[in-house]
């Protein structure tokens, strides 16, 4: 298959004080998946610089006909995560933002996408901003914010995934997109077919890039960039920034600046994390006065048999449940997500699909009824609640056997959680519960 690599060399990047367009400083060698070995080695991300600030938008060079539209979004005055990258993208410049999992990048990127773009006329086929996410449930969701903003712009926007039909995505393509929101797979069927095109792509967002590097996506999203102009502006958002993400930094973005608002690995202030040793038997009891309570809550499990079963326990005891998982159709993830949004359904059991990109306001309590494998997966599943600077509690089941593995995780994750044995109606319960 031709990924359009033959056509176009992998992008340089520009040294110190370079003008876009100059000609590019030699490298020693093309970047390749052997440069992943290589990056391992390298102080890849050594120049990431922390910014606060107390700017308003206006303030930071974000057009006045944008901030109504922001107002709307509840955005009334910039996260750090914005101030700090919204002079340089709205200047043009690329960019690699780390910010937590809810700290706002979905509107640092969606700024300037709109900013940069209004004012022209879409053409079919061709998008001008491409925003790449991991995916369906995050791709839904900044989609709604990227047109919140858009649409008093005139700008159309418009949501590619799998597992729906063809025929709408390609439509709304053929009609004419200015922003589109895309999962890679999905993408590459489009592009591939011919509805797609993105070589008038002027701004590319790579959002949630450690994450799409963890599910195997790099080949294909390399792929795509390859496919977009050379010169285009490159926007990377993510809440880490391992070492598989330096292969599309060093190849795709071109001398970016670089901010970070607070380390990726690194909890937020406001969570509180507990750890609830219990047995196998009390455990099922447990969880289910755990899930009581008048707040949103979100419990996590391994495995998608695991959600179900909770999700259907927890419903028969009285507690109106929700699942998310992989073998959920688009329509029932969608049903499932409103219910939790809108209240019908206090408590949602995910797997890890739902650790990524779930934004839901007010998610007061993190429950991991099973642990997570790794200390990333952790900090992202804790990353539903405490958002945005709100309080939050995470709590872990853990049974005898896992204590060493839970042990490791923990001092992996930077936390330092408290420890407390539980038996059913134990008071611990009711003070995390509230």
């Amino acid at each position: 298959m031709d990924d359009g690599s033959a056509r176009r060399r992998p992008r340089r990047r520009r040294p110190e004080g370079a003008v876009r367009g100059a000609a590019p400083a030699a490298r020693t060698a093309p970047v390749d998946a052997a440069d992943t070995m290589i990056a391992a080695a390298e102080p890849a991300f050594a120049p990431i610089t922390a910014v606060t600030s107390t700017e308003s938008f206006a303030e930071l060079g974000v057009p006045t006909t944008l901030l109504p539209a922001l107002t709307g979004l509840g955005a009334v005055s910039p996260f750090p995560i914005q101030a700090a990258t919204l002079p340089a993208t709205l200047a043009g410049r690329d960019v690699l933002g780390r910010g937590r999992t809810g700290s706002g990048k979905t509107i640092a990127f969606a700024v300037p996408l709109v900013a940069r773009l209004a004012g022209r006329r879409s053409r079919p086929h061709q998008p001008r901003g491409l925003v790449l996410v991991p995916t369906r449930e995050l791709a839904t969701q900044v989609a709604r914010t990227v047109e919140a903003l858009a649409t008093p712009a005139g700008l159309k926007v418009a949501v590619v995934f799998g597992g729906v039909g063809y025929g709408p995505q390609t439509d709304a393509l053929r009609r004419g997109v200015d922003i589109l929101v895309a999962c890679p797979g999905r993408l590459s069927d489009l592009v591939e077919q011919g509805s797609a095109d993105l070589g008038s792509v002027e701004i590319t967002v790579l959002d949630e890039a450690d994450h799409m590097a963890d599910l195997g996506f790099l080949p294909g999203v390399r792929r795509l960039l390859r496919r977009t102009p050379a010169g285009g502006q490159r926007l990377l958002f993510s809440a880490t920034l391992d070492n598989g993400v330096s292969v599309l930094v060093d190849e795709f973005l071109s001398d970016p600046v670089r901010h970070s608002v607070d380390e990726g690995s690194t909890p937020a202030a406001a969570m509180t994390h507990h750890v609830f040793a219990v047995t196998r038997d009390d455990r099922a009891q447990v969880v289910r006065e755990i899930a009581t309570g008048t707040g949103r809550r979100v419990l996590f499990t391994r495995t998608k048999h695991a959600a179900r079963k909770w999700a259907r326990q927890l419903t028969t005891n009285g507690i109106p449940a929700v699942d998310l998982h992989g073998n959920l159709s688009q329509n029932a993830r969608t049903r499932n997500l409103a219910a939790f949004a809108d209240g019908s359904a206090r408590v949602l059991v995910a797997t890890d699909i739902a650790a990524r990109g779930i934004h839901v306001d007010d998610v007061e309590l993190v429950v991991h009824i099973d642990p997570p494998a790794e200390h990333k997966a952790y900090l992202h599943r804790s990353g539903r609640t405490a958002r945005a600077g709100a309080a939050g509690t995470v709590v872990t089941m853990m049974l005898p056997e896992q204590s060493d593995e839970l042990r490791i995780l923990m001092r992996q994750a930077g936390i330092r959680p408290s420890t407390t044995t539980i038996t059913p109606g134990h008071p611990m319960i009711a003070q995390v519960t509230g």
